[in-house]
């Protein structure tokens, strides 16, 4: 007994240790885990909340069930990296109290000690979060989402809740949440966005404790197929100018332009009280045109001399998120990008471009530039999954660009598949537009709305370029897919039944020309 009560000892100190190398052989060998993207270790995740920079620490907390697979009461999960693409898990960093379940927010690091909470060498790093009374909603009530605030003086390791929540009452509204808050420079307050069902609410306060209402934005613009959630408001300089505008981040369920969630924009001028949009009011702009990019935000207090908008999404979809075949856990993160904004000379209409951050690189290893100037066409396909007599596996970035001046086909693209199984998918262009076809991806019958049709750009059409350059990400169960550096991206769920074993570019009607292709292995985050 004595000697069992040792080992049982013992082997509780290795499962703790904090390599955890049992771990990370499990990480690499589960079906579908993610080998490029955060994932909890087990149980449900959704929203990215909390983003935050500090002493090379970027923050990132998520809406985390720690008892199931499926969605329940919230806590804010936690984890902490040096680069955006290795993660360090963190305990839990809120839980749920006597006001409510904690649902998305963001935090910011209180530089100048506006709260007073400071004591010691730190300032405040301090989170902003809608806390959710589930008696409350159960009962009836309408006002059981109030906005509540915690602080932490040790780099976010612990948080103590201020004891005077709520610090936004609820006015009487049911869908009453997800605030983000920013500094406003120019008007030296703090300011507050967040959602209420059919639009965005603005407040200030000097201190991140006191605040006002300011005004609402949002009735009569922009997609409203289902709720608003999750905002986020920010600066960016336009490319190739010297000026900038602000961009206003919404997301919605559902109402994306393929089905379930998504997440829209608007650019225009804030004073900080007012966001004015300088688009047409009847135009929609989306941010991706996947199913799997929802309730993005980015990261606060980013060093000015990196100077860049630094941006990540939950990648999942609410029309199936819950039922997805993954066993230990539910749901990933996006890959984290970079957020420019462009203006388009003879339209006027401002875009804004999403691309991966530069430090994947260091995830880079075995690449090839495999083939130039090279034709396929309807009887004939290009092999790329051959390289070097290695065997073909997940996850690797492709980038190839596709000479349209020199082709005839109208549809076009990259296939996955396995001949084994019969599973297929495909990505790339018909009649113009960017499609992901999973349609035939593997395991797909766990929700009727998954894989029920092929899902498209629905505006930018690609038929009078001379070339469009494609980058994309394969990981064990997603895809990330973004078209001249940028321009437009889509992402996207598949879980194939035994993996993908070919790659190939391929043309269904005409020939297509192709001037380049590098596939580039990736090493594993774990």
């Amino acid at each position: 007994m004595k000697y069992g009560l040792l080992l049982l000892f013992a082997l509780t100190l290795i499962s703790c240790s904090k390599e955890q190398p049992a771990l990370v052989f499990e990480l690499q060998e589960e079906q579908y885990r993610p080998q490029i993207h955060f994932t909890p270790e087990a149980n449900w995740m959704n929203d990215p909340n909390g983003m935050v920079y500090y002493e090379g620490e970027y923050h990132l907390f998520y809406q985390y069930y720690p008892d199931s697979t499926v969605w329940g009461p919230m806590h804010w999960g936690h984890a902490v990296s040096k680069d955006m693409v290795t993660w360090e898990r963190l305990p839990i960093a809120l839980y749920p109290d006597s006001l409510g379940d904690i649902f998305s927010g963001s935090a910011v690091i209180d530089w100048n000690n506006t709260t007073g909470f400071q004591d010691g060498e730190h300032p405040p790093m301090v989170a902003i979060f809608t806390q959710h009374l589930m008696e409350g909603e159960r009962s009836g009530r309408i006002d059981f989402q109030t906005q509540g605030i915690a602080y932490s003086l040790d780099k976010g390791r612990t948080w103590t809740v201020y004891d005077g929540n709520p610090v936004i009452p609820n006015p009487g509204i049911k869908d009453f949440r997800d605030p983000k808050v920013i500094w406003h420079e120019e008007s030296e307050k703090w300011v507050m966005v967040f959602a209420a069902g059919d639009r965005i609410k603005f407040y200030t306060s000097p201190n991140l404790i006191d605040w006002q209402f300011e005004s609402d934005y949002g009735m009569e613009e922009g997609a409203h197929g289902g709720v608003w959630e999750c905002p986020d408001i920010f600066k960016l300089r336009i490319e190739g100018e010297d000026r900038e505008k602000w961009v206003l981040l919404v997301s919605i369920n559902p109402g994306a332009p393929n089905g379930g969630s998504g997440t829209q924009y608007f650019v225009g001028d804030f004073d900080g009280k007012t966001f004015t949009n300088s688009q047409y009011p009847e135009r929609t702009s989306w941010l991706d045109y996947g199913r799997d990019n929802y309730a993005g935000v980015t990261w606060s207090d980013i060093p000015e001399e990196d100077g860049r908008r630094l941006f990540i999404g939950w990648m999942s979809n609410w029309d199936y998120a819950q039922v997805v075949p993954t066993e230990e856990w539910r749901s990933a993160m996006t890959l984290p990008r970079s957020l420019h904004l462009k203006r388009n000379d003879q339209t006027g209409v401002y875009s804004v471009e999403s691309r991966p951050v530069k430090e994947l690189e260091s995830l880079e290893s075995d690449k090839i530039e495999m083939k130039y100037n090279a034709k396929v066409g309807k009887n004939n396909v290009y092999r790329f999954d051959q390289r070097n007599d290695k065997q073909f596996q997940l996850p690797y970035k492709l980038e190839v660009t596709f000479d349209l001046s020199e082709s005839s086909s109208k549809y076009f693209g990259v296939r996955l598949d396995n001949p084994e199984t019969g599973d297929v998918y495909e990505l790339g262009f018909k009649d113009g537009r960017l499609f992901s076809d999973r349609t035939k991806s593997g395991n797909t019958d766990f929700e009727e709305r998954f894989a029920k049709e092929i899902h498209y750009t629905q505006t930018r059409n690609i038929s009078d370029d001379q070339k469009v350059e494609l980058e994309v990400f394969f990981d064990h169960s997603s895809v990330e897919i973004f078209v001249n550096k940028g321009e437009f991206s889509m992402t996207e769920l598949y879980f194939p039944k035994q993996g993908y074993m070919r790659g190939m570019i391929f043309s269904k009607e005409g020939e297509v020309t192709f001037n380049g292709l590098t596939t580039t292995s990736l090493k594993s985050i774990w």
